[in-house]
């Protein structure tokens, strides 16, 4: 037997303020794909890089009178409720600007609404063409081994005869026999695999993406 040897990788815990429009939206985002916002901030934080984060609109602190509610866990006041501006709590490595997460965040709305498309490179290649000399961060490649795991995960083993039926179409796409999703679950759904299947992506698979499309014209029929 052998001992695998694991590096633990510290995390910091940021407060993000924000608009609670920005923040429901946000924590509605990672209900729907069923992972923590920190997973969201650090997908993106991870695979686009920051001058491209930057470029994204800032959604800013709470605008004024921009208030949510909660109940005081400690101290002499313990019990009673307290008006505080919204924000939202995320684990992630040291050193990552307030600003730069909340932008990533919003890049990931943007990117789930469909509103806009950007072209992904291997993060790898991108930190050994920045430092050609130093080792890539434990912190990066157990992230990579993660996103992996995931597309691992997501991927469909393509119908060998093709989309013929409503349950093979929603096979393809993800959802279980008993499930009826609406037209906006299905556009929703297809949109995420299909960044993770389109040919031109990393990850991507030719097979996988025809059978997608297929799912979608067999559905919209």
């Amino acid at each position: 037997l052998c001992r695998i040897m694991t590096t633990k990788i510290r995390k910091e815990s940021y407060t993000v303020p924000c608009p609670s429009l920005f923040r429901d939206a946000v924590t509605a985002l990672a209900t729907r794909q069923k992972v923590n916002i920190a997973d969201l901030a650090r997908s993106v934080l991870l695979l686009v890089p920051e001058d491209t984060i930057r470029t994204i609109s800032d959604p800013g602190g709470p605008p004024p009178g921009d208030r949510e509610e909660t109940i005081l866990k400690s101290g002499p006041s313990k019990g009673r409720p307290w008006r505080r501006k919204p924000r939202l709590q995320v684990r992630l490595s040291p050193g990552h600007d307030i600003s730069v997460v909340r932008r990533a965040l919003n890049l990931a709305l943007i990117l789930d609404d469909g509103k806009r498309a950007i072209e992904i490179h291997d993060p790898l290649e991108r930190k050994e063409a920045e430092k050609e000399n130093s080792q890539v961060s434990a912190e990066l490649l157990e992230d990579l081994e993660r996103l992996r795991a995931i597309v691992s995960v997501l991927s469909f083993d393509p119908l060998r005869e093709g989309v013929t039926s409503k349950a093979e179409a929603l096979h393809v796409l993800g959802f279980a026999p008993t499930e009826r999703p609406d037209r906006e679950a299905v556009r929703a759904r297809f949109r995420m695999m299909a960044t993770i299947h389109h040919p031109d992506s990393n990850y991507g698979n030719h097979q996988r993406m025809s059978q997608l499309n297929a799912a979608m014209d067999f559905l919209n029929g």
